[in-house]
């Protein structure tokens, strides 16, 4: 395996430049799925990385269950500084292990709670509820997904601006972007280096649901002015894995995007150019990054096999 088994915990980096430059120049629709594509497969590449080097520093400590001959020089002169690397990656992986299930412990817990404060409400799309606090956001849960707003946000809203708050939720839930949210939350616990991506998909999300409530109410003003209002008076949704219309974040390039042109909706830029070179960097760091880890396991496997005795 040699050094290439480090590689997809760094490799990671080569996708902070396009972290800034998608959300600039790519359609949020076409930015979103691609930052949180890279985020995953960047993420899964560098979980299984410390897998490895967790099997060859385990091997080393004293009583373990594991073969005796998975300790054997032959094994061990795979990895670079298998004293310390291997030994460091037992609590580096573990502590990914549970970032990520308290990433998923809360997510469930606060959509749970979720649902079971609307459980004595009627079955509709919209649940609004009588409260003092202004908020709103779109609640996903398969046939029960919902927008929930207070009645204080409402009562701050224009007819107009009501209009445009609920096309943007719609369109949060329409396009599952929970999803792409709880995704790359987990990738940036699997690996710091990614957290501009998750920067990033939290923004682009935000302008995807923006761009579609413009066109639903017909006004791009109209929807700038109900963000800039919401944002002013009311709270962000209750976990960063559901989306609002008050979501933190960048608020002035979101009005400012939208009092200009739309975004056009070029798939892939060309080449030789700034975001088309930063675009191929990041897809190449990806390829990379599994390339790497998929030869590093296999690798592996046949040499713990050959170790294990008959």
């Amino acid at each position: 395996m040699g050094v290439f088994v480090f590689l997809p915990l760094v490799l990671p980096l080569t996708a902070w430049p396009i972290s800034r430059l998608a959300t600039q120049h790519l359609h949020p629709r076409t930015a979103t799925r691609l930052l949180s594509g890279l985020a995953a497969v960047m993420a899964v590449c560098s979980t299984m990385c410390l897998g490895l080097l967790m099997v060859v520093g385990t091997a080393q400590l004293p009583g373990n269950p594991l073969p005796d001959g998975w300790s054997d020089p032959e094994v061990r002169q795979s990895v670079p500084h298998d004293e310390i690397a291997g030994k460091l990656a037992i609590p580096l992986l573990l502590a990914v292990v549970a970032a990520c299930g308290r990433v998923l412990w809360h997510h469930w817990r606060v959509r749970r709670q979720a649902h079971a404060a609307l459980a004595g409400l009627r079955d509709t799309a919209v649940a609004v509820l009588p409260d003092a606090t202004p908020y709103a956001y779109a609640l996903p849960g398969g046939r029960r997904e919902r927008i929930v707003v207070s009645t204080a946000l409402l009562d701050r809203l224009e007819p107009r601006e009501r209009r445009a708050l609920f096309a943007h939720e719609r369109a949060h839930l329409a396009a599952r972007h929970h999803r792409h949210l709880l995704i790359v939350q987990l990738a940036a616990r699997a690996n710091p280096f990614l957290l501009p991506l998750r920067t990033a998909v939290s923004y682009v999300t935000e302008r995807w649901a923006d761009e579609e409530a413009a066109q639903r109410v017909g006004s791009r003003r109209t929807v700038a002015r109900a963000i800039g209002r919401a944002a002013l008076i009311s709270r962000a949704a209750p976990a960063p894995t559901l989306a609002a219309l008050a979501a933190p974040g960048p608020l002035p390039r979101r009005v400012a995007a939208l009092l200009g042109p739309p975004p056009t909706a070029h798939p892939w830029p060309p080449l030789f150019t700034t975001v088309g070179l930063a675009l191929w960097s990041a897809t190449a760091g990806t390829a990379l990054s599994a390339m790497f880890s998929a030869n590093s396991a296999v690798t592996l496997l046949l040499l713990l096999h050959a170790a294990t005795p008959l």
